[in-house]
């Protein structure tokens, strides 16, 4: 049994383009949020109460949306959905890049963190086209590779895979595992005004990838057509001699 969400939403292109391919790997249960979620990261909701509504079966697939976020899907469906563990959580395909820091605030790598959380393989999946009618037709082969892979002999406690597509493929096309790329936004905001006269913000920005040069990144393996497979520690605690920290102690 797959579980699977996403953070576009229910009704997202992607979702249905990994449907297409799961449900050829074993029993789907697809539930997702009902509105898009992107930016989301692990986020829950706690003051407000999340309902569940079945839609319509997609390709045999059992549907579910949810008014919350990734990993809210994830939660009520291990509560209320799932008649067992599932033997994989699946998470995409995304509309756009979750490669380097994006993945610290993705809400499709979310997901799968908390999948990951609970003790399950997991596996995030993106697309680098954030267009609404991004083609997915190239995605399939490398989903299917990866997830077979993943039911077939799990993954280390802990971790779950952050995998990336490039909307446009080398001439010949691989997978490399390789590791996030040292990067940052520049978070620029611009001002607008509203009707009132009082101003707001939105949100904008442009990515700086600090190593372009270095060919062992994410970022390097998309932007010369090779799909990125980053794995992802849960576990975040920084692994160096407690004597070093020690010095920041009175």
């Amino acid at each position: 049994m797959i579980l699977i969400s996403n953070d576009d939403g229910i009704l997202a292109a992607g979702v249905h383009a990994l449907i297409d391919v799961m449900t050829g790997l074993g029993e789907v249960v697809a539930v997702c949020p009902a509105s898009p979620q992107s930016g989301k990261s692990m986020a829950i909701t706690s003051e407000s109460p999340l309902r569940i509504s079945r839609i319509e079966d997609y390709k045999g697939a059992k549907m579910y949306k949810v008014n919350g976020t990734p990993v809210d899907c994830i939660k009520v469906a291990m509560h209320t959905l799932m008649p067992r563990i599932p033997d994989m959580v699946v998470s995409g395909i995304n509309h756009g890049s979750n490669a380097s820091v994006n993945a610290v605030y993705s809400g499709t790598m979310g997901a799968a963190f908390e999948g990951c959380a609970l003790g399950i393989p997991s596996v995030g999946f993106s697309l680098t086209d954030y267009s609404a009618e991004a083609d997915f037709s190239h995605c399939g082969q490398f989903v299917k590779t990866i997830s077979k892979a993943v039911l077939e002999r799990g993954l280390p406690q802990g971790v779950a895979l952050n995998v990336n597509i490039p909307h446009i493929l080398a001439h010949n096309p691989e997978i490399r595992i390789t590791k996030a790329c040292k990067g940052r936004w520049t978070d620029e905001y611009k001002e607008y005004e509203d009707p009132s006269g009082k101003k707001f913000y939105w949100l904008t920005g442009k990515f700086i990838n600090e190593e372009p040069d270095n060919t062992d990144t994410d970022e390097w393996c998309l932007s010369n057509g090779i799909v990125s497979v980053v794995p992802l520690a849960l576990d975040r605690t920084v692994h160096l001699q407690k004597d070093y920290f020690y010095n920041y102690l009175p």
